[in-house]
């Protein structure tokens, strides 16, 4: 069996909002393990960032408040101080944000940046930082890495300021590794290279991986396992085969019967009738995902819906699974 790396264990976190905290991710439970990519997919405002950030503590403790565990080389850490989650963070869990851009300080070197995390959790000098500096580079595919260490981020492509991303999240040789949508805004052919640099990198490192994505298209070529998420909770979690052969949920079939096929080509979209709902209307009972399918009865919902075992490793959320349906099918 797999070693596991993170152990998230009934975790909520909740946002303050005039004044009131309202959950924006419910009883979250998974675990990620060595030598794997486990994806996070579903549609924007499920929850997938907000999870994200939570295992890696970056809300303002003010505005956000969680509870749990978050259980990481068996310490909670959600139970840590600033300084001790500030051990963690970089040097053994990394993460590759969403938008490079963003993450990138315009008025820094690109070495000054990939640097960063080695100047905070090493004694390395600065020498020995540089040469790791152009070894990284050189790692994530980066063809000239003296002449890219030298330049600032807006000299580079979208494609090459994610790969610096990347090597700033590997500095360290870090045994969890966070992408959140590190293929958006690329076009297709960066997007594979992308994701091939991931799998290479978790296969070289045997880290585990979590990759976020709405993309169904990612999730197949990369993922082993997948947690599907609506409204806040995870509603199912199998191995990617399962998912995409046996999926159960009504959420998770949804999606895929949106995904256009080649079989079906000319034919109308499926389309998944709402919304997923604000945290302020999020509902603390009852199915969330119920609004979205009226023609399915509520005496095939759970009140208090809880995940399920349906098949070895492959858990769903509520029993409408069972009866679940499209309509005119």
């Amino acid at each position: 069996m797999s070693e596991s790396v993170l152990d998230v264990q009934n975790v909520s976190t909740a946002f303050k909002i005039d004044g009131k905290f309202y959950k924006a991710i419910s009883d979250i439970n998974l675990s990620v393990n060595r030598d794997e990519i486990l994806s996070l997919v579903g549609e924007s405002g499920c929850g997938k960032s907000t999870l994200a950030e939570t295992i890696m503590r970056l809300q303002d403790s003010k505005e956000a408040k969680s509870e749990g565990k978050i259980v990481f080389e068996g310490q909670n850490l959600l139970d840590l101080n600033e300084k001790k989650i500030n051990e963690v963070r970089g040097v053994k869990i990394g993460m590759i944000f969403q938008d490079p851009l963003s993450a990138l300080d315009p008025l820094k070197r690109i070495e000054d940046q990939v640097a960063e995390s080695l100047v905070y959790h090493t004694d390395d000098n600065a020498e020995k930082r540089y040469q790791r500096v152009l070894e990284l580079l050189d790692k994530v595919g980066i063809v000239n890495p003296k002449l890219t260490a030298h330049q600032f981020p807006h000299q580079l492509s979208g494609g090459m300021r994610q790969r610096v991303v990347i090597a700033m999240a590997i500095a360290c040789e870090p045994d969890l590794i966070i992408a959140d949508e590190p293929t958006t805004a690329l076009d297709v052919t960066i997007q594979a290279q992308i994701l091939d640099l991931l799998k290479d990198i978790q296969k070289t490192n045997h880290c585990g991986i979590i990759l976020i994505t709405h993309d169904l298209g990612v999730v197949a070529e990369t993922a082993d396992r997948v947690a599907v998420m609506y409204a806040g909770q995870i509603v199912e979690l199998a191995s990617v085969e399962e998912i995409f052969n046996n999926p159960m949920h009504p959420y998770t079939r949804s999606l895929l019967r949106s995904m256009p096929q080649k079989e079906n080509e000319g034919d109308e979209l499926y389309v998944i009738e709402g919304s997923v709902p604000s945290l302020k209307k999020m509902p603390e009972q009852g199915d969330r995902f119920a609004p979205r399918i009226p023609w399915i009865p509520s005496s095939d919902h759970e009140a208090n819906p809880k995940m399920h075992e349906v098949e070895n490793h492959h858990w769903v959320r509520c029993t409408c699974y069972k009866n679940f349906h499209f309509p005119n099918d």
